[in-house]
């Protein structure tokens, strides 16, 4: 059985204050697993509550860009520069970067963030709520017809 090591211990502490809500503590953690052993992945969750906590994206691009020049292969990379963006404002950006974690590898996560991400067309008659079936039956209509 392989041990874990204790970088990993403040990388998963970390990742559980991250599930709880609790983004400073689990920067600490995260930092503490980085002076440990410096991997990237470390270095991307670091990046990303520091943009989340801290409101500094500029910094947090930058080292999740590092992270990603290291590991290029790992999604969850992207999915944390994607969360970044998200976290600027900067929608089409987001999108590119879960586009691109989605190259190297399905990530349930990054699709999950797309989902969210998706556009819908106004509905086809705008008094109408979008659920009501003559919207949507028309919209389903006029998309098979290529008129919309």
């Amino acid at each position: 059985m392989a041990q874990i090591t204790e970088a990993e211990e403040f990388f998963t502490k970390g990742l559980n204050e991250l599930a709880a809500g609790h983004g400073l503590p689990a920067l600490v953690n995260f930092e503490k697993a980085l002076k440990i052993d410096h991997k990237p992945l470390y270095l991307s969750y670091i990046a990303y509550c520091t943009a989340r906590e801290r409101g500094q994206i500029g910094k947090a691009i930058e080292l999740c860009e590092d992270a990603i020049k290291l590991e290029p292969e790992n999604s969850i990379l992207y999915l944390n520069l994607g969360k970044i963006y998200l976290h600027a404002g900067d929608r089409e950006a987001a999108i590119r970067a879960f586009r691109a974690g989605l190259k190297h590898e399905m990530n349930r996560e990054i699709i999950n963030e797309l989902i969210k991400l998706q556009t819908r067309k106004p509905p086809v008659i705008p008094f109408l709520s979008r659920n009501n079936p003559i919207n949507k039956y028309l919209g389903i209509i006029l998309t098979r017809l290529g008129l919309r």
